[in-house]
């Protein structure tokens, strides 16, 4: 989780570079810069992390919908479509608007974790040894799954259209030293919120590794499971309603962030526009398809699968993003004297050859073990 955020980090202030600097989101970058058999297919895969998006805004939506109120997931789901009103309000209101309810939600979930960890009170000194990386990551398959899924959660490839979109919003001097003080607000934002996203993501490993783990409950692997059995083990009937809370603000929160990348998305790549509430209902029907279908075929109890399965899908699209973002900020004739300095063109570079690696290295462990 910590890597993820450090990687998420560095690319985001290369996002805000390339805007800056070239007047161009990374999607109208790629549009430039390569051929209509290379930007389409690339296309596709974004429009792919949108939808793997989507999917577990689905799921977690839903979840947190029945943990709430009891409503069935099979009818959760489709309750869901529901979002569209949501974006049809905030995008009357303005751009201004969507980000105060992004940043309230976040609290929102900040606060709920925040709540759950104080009663689960966490041994600190395991916390702190926690953030650092173990080999077995590499070495066991499982264990590689899961932790591409985190990266896919974190990073984001749709969140790197999106931002290099955003920036372009801001008012800023079209001279050196405008552009250079607006990178240097863009950076500052973009990492502010990616360590409030790290705080989120922290809180529910804490939580999990605090409540389940040294109670012996080792074998949570389900979200209604983790939710019905924090009440006994945390000895408060409050943490099921924060935690559901939390659930379903999470889904509400990506649900903005998602349409608002389709959009950028689709329109850099192909220069093709529809109303967001369109973009918004296309998308969600196509993730509700393998949503209800899992629920129909296997049972409620398979979601959660099918969800660390949509971040995984991320973590193998990430590359298709990053090589693109690394070339066009290494390029001075593309970037002029907002180039990015060769330290961060090395790291960055490091970040999407590391994640190509896990990704070759994981479907390698599933085909060798497959034989």
């Amino acid at each position: 989780a910590l890597l993820s955020n450090i990687m998420a980090i560095l690319l985001q202030s290369l996002c805000a570079r390339l805007a800056i600097a070239s007047g161009r989101d990374l999607a109208q970058a790629c549009r430039d810069a390569f051929p209509r058999w290379v930007s389409v297919p690339l296309w596709l895969f974004a429009e792919a992390a949108i939808i793997a998006t989507d999917l577990a805004e689905v799921i977690g939506t839903a979840i947190g919908i029945n943990l709430l109120f009891g409503i069935p997931l099979e009818i959760g789901i489709f309750i869901t479509a529901a979002d569209v009103f949501l974006i049809l309000w905030l995008q009357n209101k303005g751009f201004r608007w969507i980000e105060a309810f992004i940043i309230a939600l976040l609290g929102v979930i900040a606060a709920c974790f925040l709540v759950q960890i104080a009663m689960a009170d966490p041994d600190w000194g395991a916390v702190i040894r926690g953030y650092a990386p173990t080999t077995e990551i590499v070495t066991n398959p499982d264990m590689l799954y899961l932790a591409l899924g985190i990266i896919g959660a974190t990073v984001m490839p749709h969140n790197l259209y999106l931002h290099s979109g955003i920036v372009q919003t801001r008012a800023f001097g079209i001279d050196p030293a405008g552009k250079r003080e607006a990178l240097r607000h863009a950076t500052w934002d973009s990492t502010i919120a990616l360590m409030l996203a790290l705080l989120v993501n922290s809180s529910i490993l804490i939580l999990a590794a605090a409540t389940f783990n040294t109670s012996g409950n080792t074998e949570i692997v389900e979200i209604d499971k983790a939710h019905a059995l924090l009440s006994p083990l945390l000895g408060s009937g409050i943490a099921p309603a924060l935690f559901g809370i939390a659930l379903l603000c999470c889904g509400l929160n990506a649900t903005v962030t998602a349409t608002m990348s389709g959009q950028i998305v689709m329109e850099g790549f192909i220069a093709f526009r529809i109303s967001p509430v369109m973009r918004r209902l296309i998308t969600r029907v196509v993730a509700i398809v393998p949503a209800i279908s899992v629920i129909l075929l296997y049972g409620s109890q398979e979601t959660g699968q099918l969800l660390i399965l949509s971040q995984v899908i991320l973590s193998f699209q990430l590359p298709f993003a990053i090589v693109p973002l690394v070339m066009f900020t290494a390029s001075r004739a593309k970037m002029g004297d907002l180039v990015a300095p060769r330290w961060l063109t090395f790291l960055c570079a490091l970040v999407a050859l590391t994640i190509i690696s896990l990704n070759v290295n994981l479907l390698w462990s599933f085909a060798t073990s497959a034989l």
